[in-house]
């Protein structure tokens, strides 16, 4: 026989009905959730339980974000404090800085580090990847700099925490223990459900820490990425 009968179960209208509403209420819980699951703030232990040393920042953070790191850079714990990114480009080809590196840099030195210096860490132009090309320009930084990684604090956007940290223990590898704090989640995120941008930078970054979780297998160092000597942004005007 060619066709076998078989018993369908199906749920009567009421079921249904009752189906449609749970699904619905559940994804509502988690999507009001999304902010909270993607924001992690857990910073190293380290080795002696002191916390990390090093502190890198990511720099293409607006202001106000970058201005939530300052009580960290001047609270005592951190030796060194890195910023990173890639070049700036805008519409018309001119920019006040390089590199988001070198922005981030000066302006938190403006804003006063104490004795503590910040170095501007450049990853090279990328159209892909930039959190990871950044984390590999940093690590190598630190190499040539003969600075022992047992332990950092990576610092970034709320929403952006939790990838950050996947992406920068991908690139330190496992004999780094990478925490992260982050800045604060502004309302427009918080409730992203009602604007259009902060559904944007929610939902976006939910499918990249999923397709980072699942599918991103980086290459031990980009082609394109070399050990540089470390160079200090300390005096950036």
């Amino acid at each position: 026989m060619l066709l076998r009968r078989r018993e369908v179960l199906l749920p009567t209208p009421a079921g249904g009905l009752l189906l449609v509403v749970a699904v619905a209420l559940a994804a509502t819980l988690v999507g009001r959730a999304l902010p909270d699951l993607l924001t992690v703030d857990a910073p190293a232990r380290g080795p002696d339980g002191r916390g990390a040393r090093t502190l890198v920042i990511e720099g293409w953070l607006e202001a106000r974000d970058l201005e939530q790191a300052l009580p960290a850079i001047r609270s005592g714990r951190y030796q060194r404090v890195l910023t990173t990114g890639g070049p700036i480009e805008t519409w018309d080809g001119r920019a006040d800085w390089n590199s988001y590196a070198e922005r981030a840099a000066a302006y938190l030195t403006q804003r006063g580090t104490g004795a503590l210096a910040v170095s501007a860490v450049a990853a090279p132009p990328t159209g892909h990847d930039r959190t990871y090309r950044s984390a590999v320009t940093a690590r190598e930084w630190t190499r040539a700099a003969g600075v022992g990684l047992d332990a950092i604090d990576v610092f970034t956007a709320g929403i952006h925490a939790r990838r950050s940290r996947a992406v920068y223990r991908l690139a330190f590898g496992p004999q780094t223990e990478v925490g992260v704090l982050a800045a604060p989640n502004r309302d427009e995120v918080r409730r992203w459900w009602t604007n259009s941008r902060g559904a944007k930078a929610v939902l976006g970054e939910t499918v990249s820490l999923v397709w980072t979780t699942c599918c991103f297998w980086p290459s031990t160092v980009p082609d394109d990425v070399a050990p540089t000597a470390p160079t200090s942004n300390a005096n950036a005007p």
